[in-house]
């Protein structure tokens, strides 16, 4: 295969329930399918593969080579598996070779949440590999609902927003757990409750999290709609009188209304409430349980599809594997190290090593120091993309390439917003 210094991507969108119809196809002047636009896949992930042009000409219909299915797209390009493969010293370089093997370590997504994800958590590496090694003996296939591994890595992941973005993540302090179960009524609530006055650690929370999972499968609904009802009335009484109300029982309430019936509501109260505003970021390590709720965002993780469910879905939910996949010390939502780059860019760097993200707007030039496997993704605007020996192409909104390691550090200039996925 004749060597590119920049390989134009399509990518596939996957259109699950949680999704919005509008968010994605705006954001980049994409025509609505009608279906949801959740995630946009950019990676070698061999569930849902980008597809790298193999001729550095655009086609005459470029402007709608953006999110069509991969298997249409094929015969147009090479899955970027296989490209990567084909000369994975050029393609990744060798600290990432030697590191990770031939494959690119990271999956970027552009995740555009219109109702709230699953609560769920990402297993660490030991756990995944058994997992994914167990199942495959079992002769689980990959597709199978019931199957927990779809890989053997774990899955570490960050998100910058692009929106005002909404989520939960990691445990409470036990105490201010203890102080939103206060008044709300039903056995398990209060059993919540007194787990944590015995034991207001990890321990303590372990148990009162399993407590509350247990209630999965069970005719709870009845006792679910008692603890809800006494919470909607505590909103309804500290709001006549004038009073704060909890971020925590609104949450609690949103999803209940949302999920009728799943004690992950009623688990969100143990959860850290987060927001972001364009450009700020949250960072999950794996163990941590969380959950997105609302906003478009970039995302960016270890190359994983790895998910362990606790609630608020109608998939599958293995509480036992999942106990064992997560951390339950309190820790609030992770933010990762930001450092300012040219123009208006910023390196957000997690610290782990298979993934960091450029994200920000660009007015003018910026270099982009970096080498190793990289994955561009124009926002907005329109940008024209250089390596040390001249130009490689122009990227407009929505538009995305495969910059490999040999080609050196990058170049951009024009007037628009980037994300750029790379290997710190």
């Amino acid at each position: 295969m004749v060597r590119q210094m920049m390989y134009r991507l399509s990518n596939p969108l996957q259109s699950y329930e949680w999704g919005s119809k509008e968010a994605i196809f705006e954001a980049f002047g994409w025509e609505t399918t009608g279906l949801p636009g959740a995630e946009l896949w950019l990676g070698a992930h061999p569930l849902a593969v980008s597809v790298a042009r193999t001729a550095d000409v655009l086609p005459a219909h470029w402007q709608d080579y953006r999110h069509v299915a991969v298997e249409h797209t094929v015969a147009d390009g090479v899955s970027l598996i296989d490209l990567i493969k084909s000369d994975p010293h050029f393609m990744l370089g060798e600290a990432v070779e030697e590191e990770f093997g031939p494959r690119l370590p990271y999956l970027m997504k552009i995740l555009a949440a219109d109702q709230p994800l699953s609560l769920q958590v990402h297993p660490k590496p030991h756990i995944a590999r058994r997992g994914f090694m167990r199942e495959n003996a079992a002769g689980v296939a990959l597709n199978d609902p019931e199957r927990n591994y779809k890989d053997e890595s774990h899955k570490p992941e960050m998100l910058v927003a692009m929106t005002p973005f909404e989520g939960l993540s990691g445990f409470r302090r036990p105490q201010r757990i203890i102080q939103l179960l206060e008044h709300v009524k039903g056995d398990t609530a209060s059993k919540m409750r007194e787990m944590l006055q015995y034991r207001p650690s990890a321990a303590g929370i372990e148990q009162a999290f399993t407590l509350a999972l247990e209630l999965r499968g069970t005719n709870c609904s009845v006792e679910l709609d008692e603890s809800m009802d006494s919470i909607a009335e505590l909103v309804g009484l500290q709001e006549q009188a004038g009073e704060t109300v909890s971020r925590g029982h609104r949450t609690a309430l949103e999803l209940f209304e949302r999920y009728p019936g799943d004690p992950g509501a009623l688990v969100s109260l143990m959860l850290n409430r987060f927001s972001l505003q364009p450009g700020e970021a949250v960072y999950l390590g794996a163990g941590q349980v969380h959950a997105y709720l609302s906003g478009l965002g970039v995302e960016i993780m270890a190359s994983s599809d790895n998910v362990l469910r606790a609630g608020l879905t109608h998939k599958k939910v293995d509480v036992p594997e999942l106990l064992q996949c997560t951390d339950f010390a309190p820790t609030p939502a992770g933010r990762p190290r930001l450092r300012a780059g040219t123009s208006q860019l910023t390196e957000y760097r997690p610290g782990v090593p298979e993934f960091a993200l450029i994200y920000g707007g660009v007015e003018g030039s910026a270099i982009v120091p970096h080498n190793g496997p990289r994955i561009v993704l124009c926002l907005s605007g329109e940008l024209e993309v250089s390596g040390v020996l001249g130009p490689l192409g122009t990227l407009a909104a929505g538009q995305s390439a495969f910059v490999p390691h040999g080609v050196g550090n990058l170049g951009l200039r024009g007037d628009g917003s980037v994300a750029i996925a790379y290997v710190p």
